[in-house]
């Protein structure tokens, strides 16, 4: 009989493909936590076993992780503009608590949580590691923190190898965070922001995903966290060039300051907020232009043995092609 591993967060972009490959390799028979609203066919497809709950429902996640050994848990809320502070930490914190405890409970050997590399904020000398102190920029991100650190002093609290993942800018076919960018530069209307020189660091979801299994299998790794991105950090003039090329079209040279779209960003969250509406531009969106994300990847390498394979044209093709055969492009 093959040991379980279970997934939270199965149905979104990550989770479906440490889903897929977990099913592929067949080490596992593979669980998933999925809400009953969730649209969990692809994990039918694969074969998964479907546990029905809730982060927010204790008894369902008892169930979930009753009998496995290994517990990936990838779900959080993601910058929704709309939910309040509590609601955000509802989840990502309280939520991140109680699968730590039926874990534990249940006796689980190894706990993989899902963190990012947004918890270090904006990196101003770069390249950022394991050791750059928590600067969280927004509430996500501070959710992300608080979870972090709550994993880690519980797993050594308690006894429960915990491994923490960092992550940077996910892409490849099956996002659709950078569909918007994708968009915007086929059609012509993007211009950039500020200098366009700041350092943005992507990482190809199945070069993740390998990381990923490394945190589920080394020795080495369970009390340790570790920033999981691509090879390197590119600038954003580079990274919007490269997705035009990729797209086959021209590039506006035109650009936007960055200070005045900012405090558009800022009026319209002010505006929106009290009604529930999410913003048509916000302050976190326009931090993209404006704050570094670099990273060293150095200690995932020696520790983990973790290499990405991807390069950027090669994996925004990819992303690309996937974006126009589900005619989204």
């Amino acid at each position: 009989m093959r040991p379980i591993a279970l997934i939270t967060g199965a149905t979104g972009f990550l989770g479906g493909h440490l889903a897929r490959r977990l099913s592929e390799d067949g080490q596992y028979e593979v669980r998933a936590l999925v809400r009953e609203s969730s649209d969990s066919d692809a994990l039918q497809q694969l074969g998964v076993d479907l546990a029905v709950g809730d982060l927010k429902d204790r008894s369902s996640l008892q169930a979930a992780v009753s009998g496995a050994s290994i517990v990936y848990h990838l779900a959080a809320n993601f910058r929704t503009e709309h939910l309040t502070h509590d609601d955000m930490w509802r989840t990502n914190v309280e939520g991140t608590r109680d699968v730590l405890e039926v874990s534990r409970e249940a006796g689980v050997e190894r706990f993989v949580h899902c963190s990012s590399v947004g918890v270090h904020g904006a990196i101003d000398n770069p390249p950022g590691n394991e050791e750059t102190a928590f600067d969280p920029g927004d509430r996500y991100q501070a959710t992300k923190a608080e979870a972090e650190i709550l994993a880690t002093k519980f797993g050594m609290e308690h006894s429960l190898p915990v491994v923490i993942f960092r992550p940077a800018g996910i892409y490849g076919p099956g996002d659709l965070r950078f569909l918007k960018l994708f968009k915007s530069i086929k059609s012509g209307v993007f211009r950039m922001i500020g200098s366009g020189r700041v350092l943005y660091q992507m990482v190809y979801v199945e070069d993740l995903v390998d990381g990923i299994l490394l945190c589920g299998v080394s020795d080495k790794a369970p009390g340790e966290a570790f920033i999981l991105t691509g090879k390197r950090p590119e600038t954003l003039n580079t990274i919007t060039l490269a997705i035009a090329q990729t797209l086959g079209v021209e590039l506006s040279s035109f650009r936007v300051p960055a200070a005045p779209v900012y405090a558009a960003g800022a009026l319209c969250e002010l505006v929106c907020r009290p009604f529930g509406i999410n913003p048509p531009l916000y302050r976190r969106r326009v931090d993209f232009f404006r704050k570094t994300r670099a990273f060293s990847i150095e200690k995932a390498r020696d520790v983990l043995g973790f290499s990405p394979r991807t390069e950027l044209d090669a994996g925004l093709r990819q992303t690309a092609t996937w974006y126009e055969e589900q005619g989204l492009l």
